[in-house]
This record gives C-alpha cells, structure tokens and sequence, in this order.
C-alpha cells in the first residue's frame, strides 16, 4: 500500500466509498443523502491536504484507492495550528491495516506541516476506529451526550478526542 497526496483526479475513486460510509448514517455527523457535490466540497474543501491510500496491486482497478484523510485546521487565527481530519476506508478494504497505515502517515505529515496538535470534534462513542484513535495517543476530552441519531442505537454520544502531535 502506498500513501500520497490526492489529486483532483482521485476524487472519482473516493467517492463511491465516501458515499457508502456517510449514507450508512453511523460514522459521520454529515447528512447522510449528500449528493457528489456537496461530498467533495467537504472532503476536498480549499486549505485541506487530502491523502489517498493506493493499492498498487490493483492498478488501473475503479478501487485502486482503498482509503483517504482529509486534513484542515480546526480553527483560524492564533490557533491554526490544531488540525482537524476525517479518515476513510472502503468498507471492502476493512481489517487490513489500513486505517492505521493512513492515521500514522496523516499525523506524520500534519506535524511536518506545522500543526502542534490534532482534534476529532464529532467521533461516534460506537464507532469502532474509536480504538484505533486511543491507540495511536488520542484521549476523549469530553462527550456530547446523546447527540448522534444512531440508526441502529439511537441516540449516542459524540466524543470529542485530542492528542499533542
């Protein structure tokens, strides 16, 4: 697998799993019936640094991009130097390490890029890469009760995550 920045090019071959993970309604605090539009102006939005995970062994494949990261600050000013990012995998691509080989990469490269910390403001208290985020130094700083219409849970948490980079 290789990591990279996206091009504008890229953006085809994320959307269709952008589509599947926001329209299954239990990851994302995004409207669940976003059309491609309003997608790729979220993910690939003016000052984002978005990556692309490429899986070499299916060149030329519609699902050669397996995963992608889109990187922003969260605030302006005097406190641009916290980041915010969303991170996707396809869902056929699950299980494989993946999410883990992109988030190392993405908190490489924020650093590189001058950010001192990174937040999540919206994490699903059931959403599996919760552990993934508290294995790579993340802590929930607090949760937003009952927040997030679950389609299968009802109402759920949001935590809110941080780390130092």
């Amino acid at each position: 697998m290789r990591v990279r920045d996206a091009v504008a090019e890229d953006w085809p071959l994320i959307w269709p799993f952008w589509h599947e993970i926001v329209a299954a309604g239990d990851t994302y605090a995004w409207d669940p019936r976003a059309d491609e539009a309003t997608a790729r102006s979220l993910w690939m939005a003016p000052g984002s640094r978005v990556f692309v995970v490429e899986d070499p062994e299916a060149a030329g494949a519609p699902d050669r991009i397996v995963a992608s990261a889109s990187v922003r600050p969260n605030y302006g000013g005097p406190a641009r130097t916290v980041a915010n990012a969303g991170f996707m995998v396809s869902p056929a691509h699950a299980g494989r390490g993946i999410g883990r080989l992109l988030a190392t990469h993405v908190l490489d490269e924020a650093r590189r890029d001058g950010y001192t910390a990174m937040v999540f403001n919206a994490v699903v208290e059931t959403n599996p890469a919760l552990r993934l985020w508290q294995s790579l130094g993340f802590t929930v700083l607090g949760t937003v009760p009952a927040a997030f219409d679950h389609p299968r849970h009802g109402p759920v948490g949001l935590h809110i995550l941080h780390r130092f980079l």
